[in-house]
């Protein structure tokens, strides 16, 4: 199982805070049968530029590989980013770096408000400008802020992907709605959007053994299935390391 959104790179935002939490992130997650994870550190354009994120992301990925070789039995690193929506992203080609390395998934944050037309053309425009497949990450947050069947066809008209987030699933109140939407097809990947080991700690594997009890071993097969189909070849990655 790939975990979709974590933020697990030692140093870069809210997320791990030191090399030793980002390998017991790690661990963890290896024992919950996370395989892969995407390291989806957040990138706010109205804070730095992209090519200061970059500099930030390799200095931290470095430090963090190396304590990793030290370590066996770790899930694969994907570099990636968590980039907050932005007017005009859409014309930042730096943003082609920040796709899910091994994928050519951008995971995208939406604005916390009701979207609209101008927000889907932008999303369009990324799209076809990066070569890219926007990936909206936890879908679950946006909810509360949409109008009905309007939203949901905003994203067939994307053409994005959606990721929820694994306490969507734990959560008592929220679960029969989390595993609606998983029914219905309009979650497609996870992500346990783990920042550190205590208030928020890797926890993937508990939304698989929920959705396992309720929808059947083969729900979470085909969860894991579909990450696995959105691996590019081997020959194409950059900076997935182990």
């Amino acid at each position: 199982m790939m975990d979709f959104h974590s933020h697990v790179l030692p140093g870069m935002d809210d997320g791990s805070r030191s090399v030793e939490e980002s390998i017991g992130m790690l661990h963890q997650m290896a024992v919950q049968g996370v395989n892969r994870v995407a390291a989806t550190s957040h990138f706010y354009a109205f804070k730095e530029s992209p090519e200061s994120f970059l500099s930030r992301r390799a200095e931290a990925a470095a430090c963090l590989k190396e304590a990793m070789e030290r370590e066996e039995g770790l899930p694969e690193i994907h570099l990636g980013a968590e980039v907050r929506y932005y007017e005009g992203m859409s014309r930042t080609e730096a943003l082609h770096e920040m796709v899910i390395e091994g994928t050519r998934l951008l995971l995208l944050e939406m604005p916390f408000t009701a979207w609209n037309e101008r927000m889907l053309y932008e999303v369009r425009e990324l799209e076809d400008n990066l070569r890219c497949t926007v990936l909206i990450a936890h879908i679950e947050r946006y909810l509360r802020f949409q109008r009905g069947q309007w939203f949901w066809h905003m994203l067939e008209e994307m053409h994005a992907l959606i990721q929820s987030n694994a306490s969507f699933f734990i959560g008592r109140l929220s679960r029969p709605r989390a595993l609606r939407l998983l029914t219905a097809d309009r979650i497609h990947l996870l992500g346990s959007d783990s920042h550190n080991l205590d208030t928020r700690p890797p926890n993937l594997g508990a939304a698989c053994d929920i959705i396992s009890r309720r929808l059947g071993a083969g729900a979470v097969r085909r969860i894991g299935e579909r990450g696995e189909n959105l691996l590019v070849h081997a020959s194409e990655r950059k900076d997935v390391f182990t």
